[in-house]
């Protein structure tokens, strides 16, 4: 690898560690990057799933004070989170590469869609927030186990899914949720990566790169993220994933 690819690819890294601990959806900064040097679709998902696992890992440390009281969530939808990023990550391994580069233009649109509506999600889940005393339903596990699912197959938006489902089954602070949602991405990202180590193809010079990138990213956005303006984050992102459907449809 040259300094540019180096420079861009740790670069990327950052960013999509920062944006996985604020929003979710970081795979839309750095997947684009590591087609644009020339790796293949399915080479590039999975060195990105194992190189966003210290970023999420760095996330929910951030988030530590809003985890505190949360093991019993924790473990509630870990399990599920879990079972989900099996799934996917086994789906992509079995499937041929064709299948991945065929659903993946679509699995972005659905991330930049779900981006786009964030704010609608938003108030959706803050208008039907459980009351405190409610217990909720198996249904928010199914949930989380499908998102799990999409996560360990391609990522994308998987935080935004998350929030979403954790919003409306939970009566807590968003904060709150968004440290429980941290942690769950961070599971379905591992395990994926367990598997992807074992049995596929990985490019590690671009995986270690976007590690070291997320890491720092994750901190900084646990520190500062909140300052930043959403507006301003969900168009670069869209931008960027737009930018990644061109290159895979062309």
């Amino acid at each position: 690898m040259g300094a540019a690819e180096i420079a861009a690819i740790a670069a990327a890294g950052m960013a999509a560690g920062a944006i996985n601990t604020l929003v979710g959806s970081g795979t839309l900064i750095t997947f684009p990057v590591l087609l644009a040097f020339g790796y293949s679709p399915v080479t590039a998902n999975v060195s990105n799933t194992i190189g966003l696992v210290p970023g999420s890992v760095s996330g929910a440390i951030g988030y530590r004070r809003e985890l505190a009281g949360q093991r019993t969530r924790v473990l509630r939808f870990g399990a599920a989170s879990l079972l989900g990023g099996i799934t996917g990550a086994v789906l992509l391994l079995v499937l041929p590469q064709s299948a991945f580069e065929a659903i993946v233009p679509v699995f972005i649109g659905i991330a930049l869609v779900s981006i786009v509506l964030q704010p609608q999600l938003d108030r959706l889940v803050a208008e039907h927030r459980p009351a405190p005393e409610a217990h909720g339903t198996g249904l928010p596990r199914v949930l989380v186990y499908l998102a799990g699912v999409y996560g360990g197959y391609f990522g994308a938006a998987q935080g935004i899914l998350l929030l979403a489902i954790l919003g409306l089954a939970l009566p807590d602070d968003l904060q709150r949720v968004n440290a429980l949602k941290n942690v769950l991405a961070g599971l379905v990202n591992a395990v994926a990566a367990v598997v992807f180590i074992a049995v596929a193809d990985v490019a590690w010079g671009p995986a270690a790169l976007i590690a070291a990138g997320s890491v720092v990213g994750a901190q900084l956005a646990a520190r500062y993220g909140r300052r930043l303006s959403p507006q301003a984050l969900r168009a670069a992102i869209v931008a960027v994933g737009i930018a990644a459907i061109v290159q895979l449809v062309t």
